[in-house]
Formats: C-alpha cells, sequence, structure tokens
C-alpha cells in the first residue's frame, strides 16, 4: 500500500499540493505542551497514584469537572491576567463565550454550589486533570499542564488551613523528599490587605498592584522591583519605600511592626503555626512577601519551594477562599485549597533525584522459537488469564531482533516457546536486567512475578 486510497478505499481529500502540503507537517506538539510516550506516562502515573494515595490517606473523594466553562466562571474572581491574558476562549455554535480551564478552583466551587444542601461537609474532595493557559512557556511552566487539586469545604476553623499544610508536607515526603529539599512558605491575605490598606496606607488600585509586584518580586531584579513600586506608591513613594524594604527583611513575625504584629491575622497564622508544630510539619516558615496573585484568596496562603538552587521555584500552592461558592447564587461556604503541578514535581524529583526506575507495565515478552505461534499465543493467554501483563510477538524475525524489541520496551521478563517447551510444558525465563534465567512451569512463573511485585 504505497498511497491513500489503498489505506482508507476511498479518495484522498484535496488536490496533490494539499497532499504535497500535509506530507510537511512537524512532527512537534503545539508550542508549550509536551507529547506523553511510554516512558514518560510511568513518570506521569507514578506521580498521579502518589497524589492519589495521599489524598485519599487524608479522606478526601475524587470528582471530574468539564474541560470547558463559560469565561465568566473565571473572570468573575481569578483575575484578569487569568481571565483574559492567559485564557484560551472562544464562540461555541451556540454564541456562548466559553473557556477551556486554565485552573480548577472555581469548577469545583461551582459544583459545591450545585448541591450545597446534599453534600455532607466537612466535604473533603481531590481530582487530578489537565488545564491550559496562553502563557510563555518555560522550564516548568507549560501551556497544556496536569495538576493535583485538592480542596475541603465547610471548615471555618485554622484547623483546615493546616490540614491542607500538612497534606502538603506528606506528599512531599511520600515522593521522597527530606526537609532539607523544601520548603513551606505561610502568609495571610488578611494581614497582606491590612498591611497594604492600614501599613503603607494604600488605595484598592495601589494596593491591588503592589500585591501583583510582590508575587513577582523573585522575577525581576531589586532595581526594577524599586521603580515599579515608586510608580504605584507616587507621592509617598520615599516613605512607603522604606516600609517595604523592612517588611521585606522581616525573617519572622517577631520582626514585623508591632502595628501588624498585633493585627488578628497575624492571630491566625500564629495559631496555624503550633498546629503544624504539633502534626510534625519542621520546614514552614512565616513570609510576609508571600502574596499568591489570584484574586479568590481571603485567608491563609501557603506556598511550599524547592530548596535547591538549580529549581529554585515554587512546587505548590494554595489557600483559603471563603467567598467563591457564593459567586454561584448558593449560601456562602468556607473553603481552603491546593494544587501541584506534574512537570513542576517532575523537575524537582530528577534535581533531587528522587524518580524511582520505572520499567514497562508489561510483565513479560513471549518469544516464539520457530514454527510454535499458535502455542505461544495460548502460552501467553493462560498467563494473561492468571493476571499477568503479556505481549506477543507475533512477528517472524530472527530471535535477536526479538529480545532487542524487548529490551528496547524495558520490559522485565522474555519467555522463551519452541517446540520442546510446548511438549514438557517448561518454559526458559529470563530476566532482562540482571540475565538470570530458569526453567519454570506457567504456575511457578505466575507466583515468581507476583511475589516479586508483592
Amino acid at each position: 500500500m504505497n498511497n491513500l486510497t489503498d489505506i482508507s478505499g476511498l479518495q484522498p481529500p484535496g488536490n496533490d499540493e494539499t497532499i504535497k502540503a500535509m506530507s510537511g507537517l512537524s512532527s512537534q506538539p503545539y508550542k508549550g505542551t509536551r507529547d506523553y510516550y511510554p516512558e514518560d506516562k510511568r513518570i506521569q502515573n507514578y506521580i498521579f497514584q502518589t497524589w492519589r494515595t495521599v489524598s485519599e490517606s487524608f479522606g478526601y473523594e475524587e470528582y471530574g469537572a468539564p474541560t470547558l466553562e463559560p469565561l465568566e466562571v473565571y473572570a468573575a474572581k481569578s483575575g484578569d491576567e487569568l481571565a483574559n491574558q492567559q485564557t484560551y476562549t472562544f464562540t461555541d455554535r451556540g454564541g456562548r463565550i466559553v473557556a477551556i480551564r486554565p485552573e480548577m478552583t472555581p469548577s469545583i466551587s461551582r459544583m459545591v454550589a450545585a448541591r450545597r444542601q446534599e453534600l455532607a461537609y466537612p466535604a473533603r474532595l481531590y481530582s487530578i486533570a489537565n488545564f491550559m493557559r496562553y502563557e510563555r512557556p518555560q522550564r516548568g511552566r507549560e501551556r497544556e499542564f496536569w495538576q493535583l487539586n485538592v480542596d475541603i469545604f465547610g471548615v471555618d476553623e485554622i484547623v483546615a488551613d493546616a490540614e491542607l499544610i500538612q497534606m502538603a508536607d506528606s506528599l512531599m515526603k511520600q515522593f521522597g523528599a527530606g526537609a532539607s529539599d523544601y520548603q513551606i512558605k505561610v502568609n495571610n491575605r488578611t494581614l497582606i490587605n491590612y498591611m497594604m490598606a492600614q501599613y503603607l496606607e494604600l488605595d484598592a488600585s495601589q494596593a491591588q498592584l503592589m500585591v501583583k509586584l510582590f508575587d513577582r518580586k523573585d522575577k525581576i531584579s531589586e532595581s526594577d522591583f524599586d521603580d515599579q513600586a515608586s510608580e504605584i506608591l507616587a507621592t509617598t513613594a520615599n516613605e512607603s519605600l522604606d516600609k517595604i524594604k523592612g517588611l521585606m527583611s522581616a525573617k519572622s513575625m517577631a520582626d514585623l511592626p508591632v502595628e501588624l504584629r498585633n493585627s488578628e491575622a497575624t492571630k491566625d497564622i500564629q495559631e496555624l503555626f503550633t498546629l503544624l508544630e504539633r502534626a510534625g510539619v519542621t520546614n514552614a516558615v512565616f513570609d510576609i512577601t508571600l502574596m499568591r496573585g489570584l484574586d479568590y484568596y481571603t485567608g491563609t496562603v501557603f506556598e511550599v519551594f524547592d530548596t535547591d538552587p538549580d529549581n529554585n521555584r515554587s512546587i505548590l500552592g494554595g489557600g483559603r477562599y471563603d467567598g467563591l461558592v457564593g459567586l454561584f447564587g448558593a449560601e456562602p461556604i468556607s473553603a481552603v485549597g491546593m494544587a501541584q503541578g506534574g512537570t513542576t514535581i517532575e523537575n524537582f524529583l530528577t534535581v533531587h533525584k528522587l524518580l524511582p526506575v520505572l520499567s514497562s507495565t508489561t510483565d513479560i515478552y513471549v518469544i516464539a522459537l520457530g514454527d510454535v505461534s499458535a502455542d505461544a499465543a495460548i502460552v501467553a493467554g493462560e498467563l494473561r488469564a492468571k493476571g499477568l501483563n503479556i505481549e506477543l510477538d507475533s512477528t517472524t524475525r530472527k530471535l535477536d531482533r526479538q529480545i532487542k524489541t524487548a529490551l528496547k520496551k524495558q520490559i522485565p521478563y522474555m519467555l522463551f516457546v519452541g517446540s520442546d517447551e510446548v511438549k514438557s510444558q517448561i518454559y526458559t525465563l529470563k530476566n532482562t536486567l540482571t540475565l538470570d534465567e530458569a526453567k519454570l512451569s506457567l504456575d511457578q512463573i505466575v507466583t515468581l512475578l507476583i511475589s516479586s511485585v508483592a
């Protein structure tokens, strides 16, 4: 078959120029997205399974939500940058402006609002889903990304904030990270708002711009920060900039100006740290400059940062957002959530050499020796029926080519089936990593492999 007609039985669409143009299509994925080949999916599935294990160990249950939402779901509270600058939007055939979800928090808030009276509280929910944001691709930041989302609804007290941070800490430990590999930074948006309005005496517009500036302070130079801060502060630049410098040098709540130390928000942070200490979270620190740029946060905000200089960035973030459910016409309900990106944690695991060696999900590669293909297929079927994942080489290639295929696919074992094996019902099983081999019955093979997994 050497043309399109042979492949489909139909005439190919278009003319010769169309076919020529099609032959020049790029093999690269859309900018900011990535392909997941089997070896990549093994890593992703390992990450997903770890996410599920930890989430469910805390009593959270999995949910799903649509990929598309009305744009106003994000415009209402996520902020202009996310809703209008980073969101993929289009008008559907019904004239509705819809968006490919850039995050999950508005969706799960909408879902909770829809069943506000039916859900059992506290409602502990998690999801693993993909998202899209139109932003500049860079290390750890893609236009399409996979993310764990964890939320608890219906707990007003600070214990919910502590639970989410404890869960974040457990996630990192489950991935094999030590306490020195990451740091959990904590702040409070109520304290931030008080700092902006009362301490720095900024109006609402100035405060919003200053929050955005603090949020990206680690991505710009000190001089650029000063210039942009002075522009926001305008006539009070000299005095207020000195105050900001003092805030940025604070290493603990004890270093804060007395006006901020005595605020109610500071008391909440102190209570939070007491709960974290009791829970065994030893590497949480207070950071007055941590903002979390999304507009819907109302209380505690936190981020987990990689301490390795080669990957010094946030790898998990979250906070309290008590007002979002109420935007959907339901009675307001308190909520705390967090999210972790698949690529960011993969980069963390790579930098810290914590990625496990992951082989193929196929257990055995069955190789037929000679004219025994039908018998080899029966053997493969019997092993599958006993719970093993089996790939049968159905080609007539030379033995060395079949062996190379098994090795290239990183399949842990090869099973050789020849006429002698068919008669004796004893087969040669070879470990592709150690090259050890043994002659075993099918039952013995099953016992060996299942016990090795256990």
